[in-house]
């Protein structure tokens, strides 16, 4: 006889894009070549910078526990960031560093909500969210979003969203890479205010833009949590560091989350996250690419019969309406993975309802494999 197995563990839907991942590291151990459009991660290694202070942190410190809060250094730093890059004040007693902006959410969220809270996102929107939300008891609320809102909430979305206690803003946006300009991020932040809704600004792509203003909810919105990480422009995902800034009211509550859940965040990873914004020069060099990447796709992708597609104002994904092509994106991007050695991430990992015909793709990769998609995926196509 098994043990107990808890309702709220078969609750959480798998994250898809991993089990493509799992996918396409066995058909490379098989001996094939696999060009990656599946992966939301750079290509690139932690700035230079960072890895000198890593290696200096080894030979000087002595890696053990600190501040659940982060590291003072550290949260002195990303507060003059804000001041720097947004022109915002934003004192360090109000920034949490945090196991990666996915050791963030759950605070944020057991923070802000209780058992049985409704929170409203964009359908399509990042998996993680809804998975998340599930397992801590809350209620994930889609709101359906297009092409004309360029896949992002708006007021009148969330009027007919029936009782909310939370909206989740993603901008850029995984998957499609689009953004809100500050007038909408203001509007709907007001509108949260006005109803007594929290809102969850999750802003890990910002540095990844490529058109349009990048604005941040703490320019806007003084309830509002912000998200962010250095796994993005940072490029720093396997290191596990992000951080929160949060109101004054939710630093002690989260202060004693992160106590008991994770004692604090890799002291190495903060050390190195710290020289990080010293690299702004390589790191930006990063995102040319980024861009170089995305307008190869956007006009190589057509030839291939990929024509429906979405312009990624930021991040580094498009999404791809297929639609025309398959009615079950799942199995279309296991054929293209098996047969043409391109992995993809199809669309139901992000809309449930819609995503049937659509899929993510990926262009944080080298610009000769987007070039080789680019041409498997012609040769593919005509067969």
């Amino acid at each position: 006889m098994s043990g107990k197995l808890s309702r709220r563990s078969g609750a959480v839907d798998p994250f898809i894009v991993m089990d493509v991942m799992a996918a396409a590291a066995e058909k490379e151990a098989a001996g094939d070549a696999v060009i990656h459009l599946e992966v939301g991660q750079p290509s690139t290694p932690a700035p230079k910078g960072a890895l000198a202070a890593a290696r200096a942190a080894l030979d000087s410190d002595r890696i053990g526990y600190v501040a659940a809060l982060g590291i003072p250094a550290l949260r002195e730093r990303i507060s003059r960031h804000y001041r720097e890059f947004y022109g915002a004040d934003v004192p360090a007693e109000r920034v949490i560093v945090t196991t990666g902006s996915s050791g963030g959410f759950p605070l944020a969220f057991l923070a802000c909500f209780d058992a049985g809270d409704r929170v409203a996102l964009a359908a399509p929107g990042y998996p993680a969210y809804r998975n998340i939300l599930a397992a801590l008891n809350l209620e994930a609320v889609d709101l359906p979003t297009s092409a004309a809102d360029r896949f992002q909430p708006t007021v009148a979305a969330l009027e007919k969203a029936g009782r909310i206690d939370g909206l989740i803003l993603a901008s850029p946006s995984n998957p499609t890479g689009t953004m809100v300009d500050r007038a909408e991020l203001k509007a709907l932040a007001d509108w949260c205010q006005r109803n007594g809704v929290r809102l969850i600004s999750d802003e890990i792509y910002h540095g990844i833009v490529y058109e349009g203003e990048t604005a941040s909810a703490v320019e806007v919105s003084d309830s509002a949590v912000v998200v962010n990480s250095f796994s993005k422009y940072f490029s720093m995902t396997g290191w596990r560091i992000g951080w929160l800034v949060v109101p004054p009211d939710l630093v002690r509550p989260i202060e004693r989350l992160t106590q008991n859940f994770f004692i604090s965040v890799p002291t190495l990873s903060q050390h190195a996250a710290l020289a990080a914004f010293e690299c702004r020069d390589e790191l930006d060099g990063h995102v040319r690419r980024y861009r170089i990447n995305r307008d190869l796709l956007m006009a190589g992708l057509p030839t291939a019969g990929f024509d429906r597609l979405t312009p990624a104002q930021g991040a580094f994904y498009i999404y791809a309406d297929v639609s025309h092509l398959t009615n079950d994106s799942r199995e279309f991007c296991s054929r293209m993975l098996r047969e043409a050695g391109v992995a993809t991430t199809p669309g139901v990992d992000f809309d449930r309802a819609r995503g049937t015909g659509t899929l993510r793709i990926s262009f944080a990769g080298s610009t000769a494999e987007m070039e080789d998609a680019v041409r498997r995926l012609k040769a593919w196509q005509r067969t």
